[in-house]
């Protein structure tokens, strides 16, 4: 072939190949918390410390890709729709700053924190996900469980599923969507351990 044909023929294959090549930019959302999070009603503290344990979760929610299903429970994920950090350790840090600004506990803090404390805070996250409609939802289900440190006996337990509409039929709906249901999850959990202290008065640890 002649030299100067190969060459005009090869530009603009190396341009379509380059062109091809070039990847799809990916967009990162996080879970955010309303900047006016409101104390409970004033009272005491109750005098306990609570710890926070890593959530459980399939590999699914412990990376940062959007999960979504159909209704017949096949799943998958996005490939250029992620999350700033995996699901499991944006909820734990939603609940931690809502637990801590409740204003009811003498302190709150992760385990890995090395903060010693009188309660632990396991739990499992089953649901993180959009589900294909119509409507469109955004599921959340997950479980936390309280462990009486000096008993080794498991005292509370409380367990959320709720699907949240979607409006709109974009990622970014859904992940609004998500979020509320996070805040709606963990406002629950809030109200929950504050019947169980309520109802189980714990006596202060001598100074």
């Amino acid at each position: 072939m002649n030299p100067r044909l190969a060459a005009a023929f090869l530009l603009p294959c190396v341009a379509f190949a380059a062109g091809c090549g070039a990847t799809r930019p990916s967009k990162y959302y996080q879970l955010t918390i309303p900047n006016d999070v409101a104390a409970d009603p004033p009272s005491d503290p109750y005098p306990v410390s609570l710890l926070l344990s890593p959530l459980m979760a399939s590999h699914l929610y412990r990376e940062d890709r959007i999960v979504y299903s159909s209704r017949s429970e096949s799943m998958g994920a996005y490939e250029y729709q992620r999350w700033a950090e995996p699901a499991t350790e944006m909820i734990e840090e939603v609940l931690l700053r809502e637990l801590r600004a409740s204003g009811r506990y003498r302190s709150v803090n992760f385990v890995r924190s090395g903060a010693r404390g009188d309660y632990v805070l396991t739990g499992h996250l089953y649901d993180f996900k959009e589900v294909s409609g119509p409507p469109i939802l955004a599921r959340v289900t997950f479980e936390l469980a309280m462990r009486d440190i000096k008993t080794a006996s498991t005292v509370w337990n409380h367990y959320y599923s709720h699907d949240e509409p979607v409006n709109g039929k974009d990622v970014p709906a859904v992940v609004a969507a998500l979020n509320r249901n996070v805040l709606r999850g963990v406002n629950e959990f809030r109200s929950s351990l504050n019947e169980y202290f309520s109802a189980h008065p714990v006596n202060p640890a001598p100074q």
